[in-house]
Protein backbone atom coordinates (compact mmCIF):
# COMPACT_ATOMS: atom_id res chain seq x y z
CA UNK A 1 0.00 0.00 0.00
CA UNK A 2 1.29 3.19 -1.08
CA UNK A 3 2.24 5.50 1.88
CA UNK A 4 0.35 8.63 1.68
CA UNK A 5 2.65 12.09 2.52
CA UNK A 6 1.05 13.14 5.25
CA UNK A 7 2.34 17.17 6.40
CA UNK A 8 4.49 15.93 9.11
CA UNK A 9 6.26 13.41 6.60
CA UNK A 10 6.02 16.68 4.27
CA UNK A 11 7.86 18.42 7.27
CA UNK A 12 10.44 16.43 7.71
CA UNK A 13 11.53 15.60 4.34
CA UNK A 14 12.06 19.69 4.39
CA UNK A 15 14.29 19.70 6.84
CA UNK A 16 16.29 17.23 6.17
CA UNK A 17 16.61 18.88 2.77
CA UNK A 18 17.65 22.28 3.88
CA UNK A 19 19.86 20.52 6.49
CA UNK A 20 21.89 19.04 3.46
CA UNK A 21 21.91 22.10 1.86
CA UNK A 22 23.35 23.63 4.73
CA UNK A 23 25.95 21.07 4.98
CA UNK A 24 27.15 21.58 1.82
CA UNK A 25 27.15 25.26 1.30
CA UNK A 26 29.38 25.39 4.71
CA UNK A 27 31.64 22.43 3.02
CA UNK A 28 31.89 24.76 0.13
CA UNK A 29 32.56 27.75 1.69
CA UNK A 30 34.74 25.93 4.28
CA UNK A 31 32.96 27.64 7.23
CA UNK A 32 33.69 24.79 9.66
CA UNK A 33 37.09 25.28 9.59
CA UNK A 34 37.08 29.29 9.45
CA UNK A 35 34.95 29.24 12.19
CA UNK A 36 37.02 26.67 14.31
CA UNK A 37 40.09 28.36 13.54
CA UNK A 38 40.07 31.16 15.65
CA UNK A 39 39.93 28.28 18.57
CA UNK A 40 42.98 27.54 17.17
CA UNK A 41 44.50 31.06 17.30
CA UNK A 42 44.19 31.37 21.09
CA UNK A 43 44.97 28.13 22.19
CA UNK A 44 48.05 28.36 20.28
CA UNK A 45 48.56 32.18 20.87
CA UNK A 46 51.29 32.16 23.35
CA UNK A 47 53.32 30.22 21.20
CA UNK A 48 52.62 31.41 17.92
CA UNK A 49 52.84 35.09 18.48
CA UNK A 50 56.27 35.22 19.28
CA UNK A 51 57.35 33.77 16.26
CA UNK A 52 55.17 34.80 13.50
CA UNK A 53 53.73 38.23 12.10
CA UNK A 54 50.80 37.62 14.00
CA UNK A 55 47.85 39.28 12.56
CA UNK A 56 45.46 39.54 15.17
CA UNK A 57 47.73 42.44 16.44
CA UNK A 58 46.85 44.55 13.56
CA UNK A 59 44.92 47.73 13.22
CA UNK A 60 43.78 49.80 10.04
CA UNK A 61 45.70 53.19 9.77
CA UNK A 62 44.42 54.01 6.90
CA UNK A 63 40.84 52.77 5.42
CA UNK A 64 39.59 52.96 1.82
CA UNK A 65 41.81 56.05 0.55
CA UNK A 66 40.56 56.39 -2.77
CA UNK A 67 43.70 56.19 -5.73
CA UNK A 68 42.81 59.07 -8.13
CA UNK A 69 42.63 57.97 -11.46
CA UNK A 70 42.67 54.33 -11.25
CA UNK A 71 39.75 51.90 -11.43
CA UNK A 72 40.79 48.33 -11.69
CA UNK A 73 43.80 47.65 -9.21
CA UNK A 74 45.60 44.25 -8.84
CA UNK A 75 47.99 43.27 -6.94
CA UNK A 76 50.84 44.89 -4.78
CA UNK A 77 54.35 44.37 -4.22
CA UNK A 78 56.88 46.43 -2.18
CA UNK A 79 60.28 47.86 -3.31
CA UNK A 80 62.67 48.01 -0.23
CA UNK A 81 65.32 50.04 -2.33
CA UNK A 82 63.01 52.52 -3.40
CA UNK A 83 60.21 52.37 -0.07
CA UNK A 84 57.54 52.72 -2.61
CA UNK A 85 54.87 50.04 -3.62
CA UNK A 86 54.08 48.69 -6.88
CA UNK A 87 50.70 47.84 -8.59
CA UNK A 88 49.11 47.26 -11.92
CA UNK A 89 46.10 47.33 -13.69
CA UNK A 90 44.81 44.90 -16.62
CA UNK A 91 42.27 46.94 -18.27
CA UNK A 92 44.51 49.13 -19.27
CA UNK A 93 48.02 47.41 -19.18
CA UNK A 94 50.01 49.88 -16.72
CA UNK A 95 52.54 49.79 -14.10
CA UNK A 96 51.89 52.06 -11.49
CA UNK A 97 54.66 53.13 -8.52
CA UNK A 98 52.60 54.36 -5.19
CA UNK A 99 54.09 56.31 -2.24
CA UNK A 100 53.35 54.49 1.30
CA UNK A 101 50.53 56.71 1.69
CA UNK A 102 48.45 55.62 -1.54
CA UNK A 103 49.72 58.70 -3.65
CA UNK A 104 50.51 57.77 -7.31
CA UNK A 105 54.17 58.81 -8.29
CA UNK A 106 54.26 57.63 -11.72
CA UNK A 107 52.34 55.77 -14.59
CA UNK A 108 54.17 53.09 -17.06
CA UNK A 109 52.82 51.73 -19.65
CA UNK A 110 52.84 47.71 -20.64
CA UNK A 111 53.03 46.58 -23.78
CA UNK A 112 52.83 42.54 -25.04
CA UNK A 113 51.47 41.34 -21.21
CA UNK A 114 47.83 40.00 -22.06
CA UNK A 115 46.00 40.32 -18.45
CA UNK A 116 49.07 41.31 -15.93
CA UNK A 117 47.34 40.50 -12.83
CA UNK A 118 50.40 40.16 -10.39
CA UNK A 119 53.50 41.97 -9.70
CA UNK A 120 56.52 41.52 -7.43
CA UNK A 121 60.13 42.64 -6.63
CA UNK A 122 62.97 40.41 -7.16
CA UNK A 123 65.76 43.08 -6.70
CA UNK A 124 67.22 46.52 -7.34
CA UNK A 125 65.09 47.28 -10.36
CA UNK A 126 64.31 43.65 -11.50
CA UNK A 127 60.67 42.35 -10.70
CA UNK A 128 58.37 39.39 -12.49
CA UNK A 129 54.69 40.28 -13.73
CA UNK A 130 52.06 37.77 -14.22
CA UNK A 131 49.67 37.26 -17.68
CA UNK A 132 47.16 35.48 -16.02
CA UNK A 133 45.05 33.57 -18.76
CA UNK A 134 48.48 32.44 -20.47
CA UNK A 135 50.11 31.71 -17.07
CA UNK A 136 53.13 33.64 -18.20
CA UNK A 137 55.52 35.15 -15.60
CA UNK A 138 57.54 37.81 -17.44
CA UNK A 139 60.88 39.34 -15.98
CA UNK A 140 61.20 42.77 -16.61
CA UNK A 141 63.82 45.66 -15.68
CA UNK A 142 62.81 49.38 -14.64
CA UNK A 143 64.63 52.44 -14.75
CA UNK A 144 63.67 55.69 -14.08
CA UNK A 145 61.05 57.35 -15.68
CA UNK A 146 57.68 56.92 -17.40
CA UNK A 147 58.75 54.80 -20.78
CA UNK A 148 56.43 52.02 -21.75
CA UNK A 149 57.91 48.36 -20.67
CA UNK A 150 57.50 45.61 -23.53
CA UNK A 151 57.20 42.18 -22.79
CA UNK A 152 58.63 41.43 -25.84
CA UNK A 153 62.31 39.83 -25.60
CA UNK A 154 62.03 39.58 -21.91
CA UNK A 155 63.19 36.31 -19.92
CA UNK A 156 59.37 34.68 -19.61
CA UNK A 157 58.57 31.07 -18.32
CA UNK A 158 54.72 29.96 -18.98
CA UNK A 159 53.49 27.06 -16.73
CA UNK A 160 50.17 26.01 -18.43
CA UNK A 161 48.98 24.26 -15.06
CA UNK A 162 45.40 23.43 -14.86
CA UNK A 163 44.83 25.97 -17.80
CA UNK A 164 40.82 27.32 -17.01
CA UNK A 165 40.40 30.63 -18.08
CA UNK A 166 40.24 33.59 -15.77
CA UNK A 167 41.24 31.25 -12.97
CA UNK A 168 45.01 31.62 -13.41
CA UNK A 169 48.08 33.02 -11.48
CA UNK A 170 46.76 35.59 -9.39
CA UNK A 171 49.95 36.55 -6.78
CA UNK A 172 53.18 36.10 -5.98
CA UNK A 173 55.69 36.10 -3.62
CA UNK A 174 59.28 35.97 -3.64
CA UNK A 175 61.68 34.27 -1.07
CA UNK A 176 65.28 35.89 -1.72
CA UNK A 177 67.20 33.76 0.73
CA UNK A 178 66.01 30.48 -1.22
CA UNK A 179 65.25 32.32 -4.56
CA UNK A 180 62.20 30.99 -4.54
CA UNK A 181 58.89 32.27 -6.51
CA UNK A 182 55.63 31.58 -4.97
CA UNK A 183 53.05 31.56 -7.64
CA UNK A 184 49.23 31.61 -6.48
CA UNK A 185 46.53 30.10 -8.19
CA UNK A 186 43.49 31.87 -7.72
CA UNK A 187 40.85 29.14 -7.95
CA UNK A 188 39.63 25.63 -8.99
CA UNK A 189 41.66 24.20 -7.45
CA UNK A 190 43.60 26.35 -4.98
CA UNK A 191 46.91 26.35 -5.37
CA UNK A 192 50.22 27.97 -4.17
CA UNK A 193 53.89 26.52 -6.73
CA UNK A 194 57.04 27.08 -6.14
CA UNK A 195 58.92 28.39 -9.11
CA UNK A 196 62.79 27.64 -8.45
CA UNK A 197 65.21 28.81 -11.02
CA UNK A 198 63.10 31.57 -12.64
CA UNK A 199 63.86 34.25 -13.01
CA UNK A 200 67.77 33.37 -13.79
CA UNK A 201 70.16 35.40 -11.77
CA UNK A 202 73.17 34.22 -13.07
CA UNK A 203 73.60 34.06 -16.71
CA UNK A 204 76.55 31.95 -16.54
CA UNK A 205 74.79 28.83 -14.97
CA UNK A 206 73.00 26.54 -17.08
CA UNK A 207 69.04 27.59 -17.36
CA UNK A 208 67.01 24.83 -15.23
CA UNK A 209 63.18 25.48 -13.83
CA UNK A 210 61.93 22.92 -11.34
CA UNK A 211 58.01 23.47 -9.81
CA UNK A 212 56.92 22.03 -7.09
CA UNK A 213 53.77 21.09 -5.68
CA UNK A 214 51.93 20.50 -2.74
CA UNK A 215 48.45 19.53 -2.74
CA UNK A 216 48.31 18.38 0.79
CA UNK A 217 49.51 21.72 2.05
CA UNK A 218 46.93 23.62 -0.10
CA UNK A 219 43.99 21.75 0.38
CA UNK A 220 44.47 22.95 4.55
CA UNK A 221 43.53 26.52 3.11
CA UNK A 222 40.13 27.10 4.39
CA UNK A 223 39.76 30.02 1.58
CA UNK A 224 37.44 29.90 -1.78
CA UNK A 225 39.84 31.58 -3.66
CA UNK A 226 43.67 33.55 -3.63
CA UNK A 227 44.53 36.81 -4.77
CA UNK A 228 47.77 38.06 -3.61
CA UNK A 229 50.64 36.34 -1.43
CA UNK A 230 53.68 37.93 -0.29
CA UNK A 231 56.52 36.69 1.74
CA UNK A 232 58.21 37.71 5.20
CA UNK A 233 61.85 37.29 5.01
CA UNK A 234 61.90 37.36 8.47
CA UNK A 235 59.61 34.37 9.92
CA UNK A 236 59.75 32.50 6.13
CA UNK A 237 56.16 32.34 6.71
CA UNK A 238 53.33 33.57 3.70
CA UNK A 239 50.71 36.40 3.76
CA UNK A 240 47.69 34.44 1.42
CA UNK A 241 44.77 37.04 0.46
CA UNK A 242 41.55 36.06 -0.70
CA UNK A 243 38.93 38.23 -2.17
CA UNK A 244 36.03 35.78 -1.80
CA UNK A 245 36.50 34.93 1.58
CA UNK A 246 37.54 38.96 2.39
CA UNK A 247 40.63 37.13 4.66
CA UNK A 248 44.76 36.80 5.17
CA UNK A 249 45.42 34.15 6.25
CA UNK A 250 49.43 33.51 7.93
CA UNK A 251 51.34 30.24 6.50
CA UNK A 252 54.52 29.04 8.37
CA UNK A 253 56.89 27.00 7.10
CA UNK A 254 54.99 24.32 6.62
CA UNK A 255 52.44 25.81 4.90
CA UNK A 256 49.66 25.81 7.88
CA UNK A 257 47.57 28.65 8.41
CA UNK A 258 48.73 29.98 12.22
CA UNK A 259 46.97 33.20 12.05
CA UNK A 260 44.30 35.16 10.09
CA UNK A 261 43.18 39.03 9.43
CA UNK A 262 39.61 39.38 8.89
CA UNK A 263 38.61 42.40 6.13
CA UNK A 264 35.01 42.45 7.26
CA UNK A 265 33.61 45.49 9.15
CA UNK A 266 33.80 45.46 12.88
CA UNK A 267 36.87 43.70 12.63
CA UNK A 268 40.44 44.88 13.19
CA UNK A 269 39.25 48.74 13.01
CA UNK A 270 37.41 48.58 9.80
CA UNK A 271 34.01 50.35 9.69
CA UNK A 272 33.55 48.86 6.55
CA UNK A 273 34.33 45.65 4.90
CA UNK A 274 37.16 45.88 2.40
CA UNK A 275 34.79 44.98 -1.16
CA UNK A 276 37.53 43.26 -2.87
CA UNK A 277 41.18 42.66 -1.90
CA UNK A 278 43.30 42.36 -4.63
CA UNK A 279 47.00 42.92 -3.35
CA UNK A 280 48.73 42.31 -0.06
CA UNK A 281 52.41 43.25 0.98
CA UNK A 282 54.68 44.41 3.87
CA UNK A 283 57.35 46.70 3.97
CA UNK A 284 60.44 45.93 6.06
CA UNK A 285 58.98 47.03 9.75
CA UNK A 286 56.05 44.99 9.15
CA UNK A 287 53.02 47.19 8.00
CA UNK A 288 50.85 45.83 6.28
CA UNK A 289 49.81 47.16 2.43
CA UNK A 290 46.63 46.14 1.06
CA UNK A 291 44.30 47.37 -1.96
CA UNK A 292 41.09 46.73 -2.92
CA UNK A 293 38.82 47.16 -6.49
CA UNK A 294 38.36 49.59 -7.73
CA UNK A 295 40.76 51.77 -6.40
CA UNK A 296 40.98 51.70 -2.16
CA UNK A 297 43.89 51.99 -0.42
CA UNK A 298 44.75 49.90 3.24
CA UNK A 299 47.60 50.58 5.55
CA UNK A 300 46.94 48.37 8.89
CA UNK A 301 49.60 48.41 11.49
CA UNK A 302 51.02 45.84 14.37
CA UNK A 303 49.98 47.33 17.63
CA UNK A 304 52.23 47.36 20.64
CA UNK A 305 51.77 44.54 23.39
Amino acid sequence: MRRLLTPKRLLWALLIGVLLLAALTAQEFRLFERAWFPVQEWRHAAKWRGESIWLPDYRVAIEALPIAGLSDLSALAYDPERKTLFTVTNKNSQLIELSLTGQVLRRIPLQGFGDPEAIEYIGPGLYVITDERAQRLIKVRLGEGEAPVSAAATEQLTLGIGMNGNKGFEGLAYDAAGQRLFVAKERDPVRIYEVHGFPQLNPELPYAVHVVDDPARDARLFVRDLSSLDYDARTGHLLALSDESRLALELNGDGRPISSLSLLRGQHGLRRSVPQAEGITMDDAGTIYLVSEPNLFYVFRKQAD
